[in-house]
């Protein structure tokens, strides 16, 4: 169908909501071992990899640990036990990880690791312990940052811990790795499991839970900063990205919120996103097009139904096989960049952090698989018509997986089939079978701000 309409309809709500599935012991340790099997591949010796508050995803997908104040290095060596190093304040969250606590990692306080001022005084220097750990002039080491770059030799990781390593073992021998956890193809982070998935889906459900109250509690005269304390409800989780509020005349894209008060005629964004998850929506703070400016009024016809149309093609367009390159020069095709300036990739992978990697890039090659946890992350921008979005969480699952999801999560798999119910015969969005819608607002649009339950539909 190529053409839309808006229709009058109630938002899909979960009133109550189950504890997430923990990940046990057993799955960290089969994801060390997938990393000494691509070590072994490849005949690195050592593997280094980094964490800090920010880039964190790489090492909690080993070992459930994400560093909070300092940065941490994870050292997988020959031992069969990895050596984390911690500062001062990060060595009494160590309980957080299931190899921790069944005595499967290593620790060493490592002070240079811990905040300015505090005892940074350490018995052993990082070349010391990457000594006693086996690195030697002829070892090969595997440096694991959050991105690779055009040099094997380049890395994202402080440079005081890969010179480090380049004393010993010299400076061709270590080289960037972290494609082995970031490429969308071949990292082990490319695809996840049902226990993945239904953690996400629930995160994804508290999400767009304070998407849709956002929705129905914007209303001028009050500020961005009301808008969020009396909607979002936000319950302490981690968060994959900061949360944002955005409006006024001097609005500034990613900003959070500041004060701004909402005002008719306005344009306004927000996005909530715990790990795994980032909803986010953006429109007009309009009852209908006539409270936009006139060059504006016809945001509907010009901007946000086309956007629609392609976006639903999007979701319509992922099925295992599919080719990842054609997906995004389909998806450009149908948005013409004088119209619609859409600068980032069309959709990306989405986990702990909010952007590992994007498989819709000019040429790829990937091929969608089971596993993947994809974002339609597809964000346009127009001098006049502002923007819409249409941004939530999607897992592509074969039928074994769907089966395992039905059986050990069985609440989750009801939201998810629903979901899937609403969007096929509510919006008209007919997803294949393998797509797993994994928050409720999933395929939904609603242009005005102040007229929520006018969504859009496939005509």
């Amino acid at each position: 169908m190529n053409s839309f309409r808006l229709i009058e309809l109630d938002w899909p709500t979960t009133p109550e909501l189950e504890a997430p599935p923990t990940l046990p012991a057993e799955t960290f340790r089969n994801r060390i071992a997938s990393l000494r099997t691509r070590m072994a591949q490849d005949s690195i010796d050592i593997a280094l990899i980094y964490a800090d508050r920010e880039h964190f995803a790489n090492l909690h997908y080993f070992t459930n640990f994400d560093p909070r104040f300092e940065e941490t290095l994870l050292i997988v060596s020959a031992n069969p036990k990895p050596l984390i190093l911690v500062g001062n304040e990060c060595q009494s969250y160590l309980p957080i990880s299931p190899l921790w606590r069944s005595g499967e990692l290593r620790m060493e306080l490592f002070r240079q690791f811990s905040l300015e001022d505090q005892t940074r005084n350490t018995p052993r220097t990082l070349t010391d312990i990457l000594q006693e750990e086996g690195c030697t002039e002829t070892s090969r080491v595997a440096l694991i940052g959050s991105k690779t770059y055009t040099s094997p030799t380049q890395s994202d990781i402080p440079s005081y811990i890969v010179d480090a390593a380049r004393e010993i073992a010299g400076w061709k021998n270590c080289t960037n790795q972290s494609a082995w956890l970031v490429d969308s193809d071949t990292g082990l982070r490319s695809t996840l499991s049902a226990e993945d998935i239904a953690i996400f889906e629930i995160n994804n459900v508290k999400a767009s839970e304070a998407i849709r109250r956002m929705h129905f509690a914007l209303r001028p005269g009050i500020t961005d900063h009301q808008l969020m304390a009396e909607a979002v409800h936000y319950d302490g989780s981690p968060l994959s990205c900061h949360m944002t509020c955005k409006t006024g005349p001097n609005r500034i894209s990613l900003a959070s919120a500041s004060g701004n008060l909402i005002e008719i005629g306005h344009t306004w964004s927000a996005n909530v996103a715990y790990w795994g998850s980032n909803v986010c929506r953006a429109n007009w703070i309009a009852r209908d097009n006539r409270d936009l400016p006139t060059p504006a009024q016809d945001y509907l016809e010009a901007f946000v139904g086309p956007y629609f149309l392609a976006a639903t093609r999007w979701l319509e367009s992922l099925i295992p096989g599919a080719d990842c390159g054609q997906i995004h020069d389909r998806t450009l095709e149908q948005l013409p960049h004088q119209i619609f300036h859409v600068e980032l990739n069309p959709g990306h992978h989405i986990g702990y952090d909010e952007w590992p990697s994007s498989s819709f890039f000019p040429g790829s090659k990937v091929k969608l698989r089971s596993g993947m946890i994809l974002q339609s992350d597809i964000i346009p921008g127009n001098p006049v018509y502002f923007s819409t979005r249409m941004e939530d969480g999607y897992a592509i699952a074969d039928a074994a997986l769907r089966k395992e999801i039905a059986q050990r999560f069985p609440n989750a798999w009801k939201r998810i089939e629903d979901r899937r119910v609403f969007m096929a015969n509510r919006l008209g969005i007919q997803l294949d079978d393998c797509v797993l819608p994994l928050s409720n607002t999933a395929g939904m649009i609603a242009p005005w701000g102040l007229s929520p339950r006018s969504l859009l539909a496939r005509g």
